[in-house]
């Protein structure tokens, strides 16, 4: 008697499942007893990689995200108010009461902002200069809430903190002067010449992000104010509940607040870089779906050698009344087995490894001897991870998808199998 006719008999499941399931677990006759078949090994094994794959390189690259997303939101504020051209905001204090209104918002301080020229001997660096109000600044950047610096900033004294890269181009160190030289110049009777301040270095920070590093200067806001000549602030930055709400606080208070002022979130001030990242994340996702996809069509070469391997058991099925739905529903039950074995394995391999990277590439450097991120090359040395739910469903449906997909055409070969063809020669 056929091992179909076993499964039929003895198994409560319908049998289109029970024997699915069999033809999952083995081949021929000689390879039973829960061996998997090595054919149908490959193509699980296929799918479990690709899967696995494709959830620990979006992961990374989330990861990568996230890490210099935050190193900049260091530096930066979730949101910024400010008036046009630089100008100074007509009424700090109205502004400020109607931005903390919003429910979001859970911190505001006001700047300055302005454009000028570092020099210390010969050279001579461009920076953003930023004033701030070191009481307040804490409340809306992270580095600095808990970095002391700011409090070397005294009004009155002109004290400026740099970024890292900034002072060593400059080739200073704290207590050296420099001096910064403002964009708009003094009208004289020999002409227009530009505002000169020596300024001391009172200290360095470090936001791990080269560009803020090499080219931001901060100093007190009064000192700021005294320098390029303004009446107050020019605006005022705001730090948010949840950062990714950023887009829609800022064009809520659009609506708002009151008088001619900009308000600009955090995803605009670097559109370019996260438009980029975003647009690397889908060209990767669909090229490791292909992967995907091409394990996933191993089952078509898998389903196809049994229904050649099992035509006289389907014959018979056939003169004992099954019906050709039933014997697709076989070979289909045989192919999602695989697919969601696959799948799954894939989900459990990637999510570990994405949620060890951390211990998993220090282990391979050290047995490697080899530096995967270097400093002085990557903005971070370490490799970051940050597995999202919204990566791993659709990874995990896709995969299902094609499994079943690969198994229509087989199924339908196997469902028009000529009973009277396949017991010819049994």
């Amino acid at each position: 008697m056929p091992d179909l006719f076993t499964a039929h008999i003895f198994m409560n499941l319908p049998y289109e499942l029970s024997l699915g399931w069999r033809y999952t677990r083995a081949g021929r006759a000689t390879r039973r007893n829960g061996f998997i078949s090595f054919i149908s090994g490959v193509s699980m094994l296929g799918i479990a990689l690709g899967v696995a794959a494709l959830i620990i390189v979006l992961s990374v690259m989330n990861g990568f995200q996230k890490e210099v997303r935050d190193r900049m939101l260091g530096v930066l504020s979730h949101i910024e108010v400010f008036a046009p051209g630089g100008a100074a905001l007509p009424d700090v204090a109205l502004t400020l009461k109607e931005s903390k209104v919003h429910p979001q918002v859970v911190g505001a301080a006001t700047f300055i902002a302005a454009q000028g020229l570092l020099a210390r001997g010969e050279d001579m660096k461009g920076a953003l200069v930023r004033g701030v109000d070191p009481a307040l600044e804490g409340e809306v950047t992270d580095l600095f809430a808990t970095n002391p610096v700011l409090g070397q900033l005294v009004p009155g004294e002109f004290g400026i903190v740099l970024g890292l890269d900034l002072a060593r181009s400059l080739g200073v160190i704290e207590g050296d002067r420099v001096t910064l030289i403002a964009p708009s110049g003094q009208v004289t009777p020999a002409g227009v010449v530009p505002r000169l301040k020596q300024m001391t270095v009172v200290g360095t920070f470090n936001s791990g992000h080269y560009e803020y590093d090499a080219g931001l200067a901060l100093l007190h806001q009064d000192d700021a104010a005294r320098i390029f000549r303004l009446e107050g602030p020019t605006g005022i930055r705001l730090k948010l509940k949840d950062l990714h709400q950023a887009r829609e606080v800022a064009q809520q208070l659009v609506g708002t607040l009151s008088g001619d002022l900009f308000v600009r979130d955090w995803t605009r001030q670097n559109r370019t870089w996260f438009a980029a990242v975003q647009l690397e994340k889908r060209m990767m996702f669909i090229i490791l779906t292909l992967i995907v996809a091409v394990a996933a069509f191993n089952l078509v070469s898998t389903l196809v050698m049994t229904v050649t391997d099992k035509r006289a058991d389907i014959a018979i099925l056939r003169t004992l009344g099954a019906s050709p739905r039933s014997i697709m529903g076989i070979f289909v039950v045989q192919g999602a087995m695989v697919g969601v074995i696959g799948t799954f394995s894939g989900l459990a391999l990637g999510l570990l490894v994405a949620f060890n990277i951390d211990v998993i590439v220090p282990a391979l450097e050290q047995a490697l001897g080899a530096s995967f991120l270097p400093r002085d090359v990557y903005l971070i040395s370490r490799m970051p991870s940050d597995p999202q739910q919204a990566d791993i469903l659709p990874i995990a449906i896709i995969s299902l998808v094609l499994a079943f997909v690969a198994t229509l055409y087989p199924s339908w070969r196997a469902s028009r199998v000529n009973p009277a063809e396949a017991l010819r020669y049994e």
